[in-house]
């Protein structure tokens, strides 16, 4: 099953509305907003377990990044509790699981051969530093060469200047409404702007979105 394969192309998806799909674990289910194929390859998903479901232990041959949105994630080196992001390098693995249930945001297979740092962030407690423009506050998460990840805070009446994304832009959005001249993406909501696009992102209530620039095909 082939979604969204063309990262040349726009995409905006509301997450709430994709229908959850079965994953080969009872328990586990996904929502999927881009996928290679079936059970490979580059993927971009929302995950739900169920309380007491566990994956058994398995690799990631090209990575794997987890943000916690809600509930308590876990696997043999701890528990990971809303807010956690994670980065699993290539050619790591784990038995992944969660006593309580959690949801989770996951990308897998997108990372490069030579990514070999493992990432461990509580952005609860993190330290968050000031943005570019007024009313903005970035939590830097991961930065490998062009590849740039972090967590954004738009404070209400924020606007930022037009600019295009060199090796295109993903977000999704976690709280409140992110909005440009496009239209307005509420909680939940997920883009990818291609390489080269452009926009004149603004928020009128203020959000908090996952930001990932650069890591898109020139």
């Amino acid at each position: 099953m082939q979604l969204h394969t063309d990262l040349r192309q726009r995409v905006v998806i509301d997450s709430h509305a994709v229908a959850w799909q079965p994953s080969p674990l009872p328990g586990v289910e996904r929502r999927p907003l881009e996928r290679l194929a079936a059970e490979s390859g580059r993927t971009t998903s929302i995950v739900r377990y169920a309380a007491g479901s566990s994956f058994k232990a398995h690799l990631h041959p090209l990575g794997e990044e987890i943000l916690v949105l809600d509930g308590v994630f876990a696997d043999e080196h701890g528990q990971y509790p809303a807010g956690t992001w994670l980065k699993n390098p290539p050619g790591s693995q784990h038995a992944p699981s969660s006593p309580d249930g959690c949801l989770l945001f996951v990308k897998l297979c997108h990372l490069t051969a030579d990514d070999e740092i493992a990432g461990r962030i509580d952005t609860r407690s993190a330290q968050w530093q000031p943005g570019l423009v007024e009313g903005l506050s970035v939590l830097p998460l991961d930065s490998v060469g062009t590849t740039h990840t972090a967590l954004v805070r738009w404070a209400p009446g924020t606007q930022f200047k037009a600019h295009s994304h060199w090796g295109g832009e993903e977000i999704l959005v976690l709280e409140g409404t992110f909005q440009d001249e496009q239209g307005d993406y509420p909680a939940g909501t997920w883009l990818r702007n291609p390489h080269g696009s452009s926009h004149r992102p603004f928020s009128t209530e203020g959000c908090l979105i996952y930001v990932k620039v650069g890591h898109l095909p020139a």
